[in-house]
């Protein structure tokens, strides 16, 4: 996927800048139209048409405010600027990348950080070794990084390495989630996916040493000739038969409390995904 074209420094001041602020009003907006007091007064005193005609407004005018927050954070993590050295550690950590090259795996972090939004920001994991490499560097610049995370997520996201598929299924969740709405931003069918989203393709398209090699369809692995690639279908296997947890259509989840353990992921893994950590 094609990332799209950088905004002129003047328009992203104009246009970027002043979704933290108003995320930030949204924030407060959301809660101030929760109807703690209308609801207090309705049980506390008396049950008026009118009384819980305008807790029903709040709650109405709260669920439109968080859906409005929400829409303003997916655009601050699709257009916020990243620090501008950002770039040129990449290019020393990576050589043989170039400038437009940094513009993709930058693209891909971008992508992680959707992915963990759009997940209601619960765990992801990271499934690229250059894309984890640019997030470690983000996060150096500490306070430009703390103050990114507060305007995409609310709260600060910690870092954890890059992994792969492997044979726990509550250890998988994370990664699921991640391949779930990587597909998703890229209108790729996540259970039978005919091309890999940006994020789970930069390494082995940049050859990256020790980096993870994906392709769509576990059917395109040769299993005989000791293939070290992994496949995109590894992260739905038992999917369509209704075997499989998760809160993202099947995807991750195996962890919460009161799902059904992962029975229908502890296989998960297949034949042609491999482990590692």
């Amino acid at each position: 996927m094609k990332p799209p074209t950088s905004l002129p420094h003047a328009v992203t001041r104009w246009v970027v800048q002043p979704l933290r602020r108003r995320i930030q009003l949204l924030w407060a907006l959301k809660w101030l139209a929760f109807p703690l007091l209308p609801l207090f007064e309705a049980f506390a005193f008396r049950l008026s048409f009118w009384t819980l005609l305008f807790a029903l407004v709040c709650l109405l005018l709260h669920g439109a405010v968080n859906a409005w927050e929400a829409s303003q954070r997916r655009q601050f993590i699709r257009e916020a600027r990243f620090p501008a050295l950002l770039g040129a550690k990449l290019l020393a950590l990576y050589p043989q990348l170039r400038p437009s090259d940094v513009e993709l795996v930058l693209h891909g972090l971008r992508q992680f950080f959707m992915a963990h939004l759009r997940s209601r920001r619960q765990f992801v994991a990271m499934p690229s070794k250059v894309v984890d490499a640019a997030w470690h560097e983000f996060i150096l610049h500490t306070r430009a990084y703390e103050a990114w995370c507060n305007a995409a997520f609310g709260k600060l996201l910690h870092h954890t390495p890059a992994e792969v598929l492997g044979r726990d299924p509550k250890r998988n969740d994370g990664l699921r989630r991640t391949w779930y709405w990587a597909c998703k931003e890229e209108s790729i069918n996540p259970r039978q996916p005919v091309r890999l989203p940006l994020l789970f393709a930069l390494d082995k398209k940049f050859a990256i040493v020790g980096g993870f090699s994906y392709v769509p369809d576990c059917s395109d692995i040769n299993r005989q000739a000791g293939s070290d690639a992994y496949c995109g279908t590894s992260f739905s296997d038992g999917g369509d038969s209704g075997g499989a947890c998760g809160d993202a259509d099947g995807f991750g989840g195996c962890e919460s409390p009161g799902s059904d353990g992962g029975g229908g992921d502890a296989g998960g893994c297949g034949g042609g995904c491999g482990g590692g950590d």
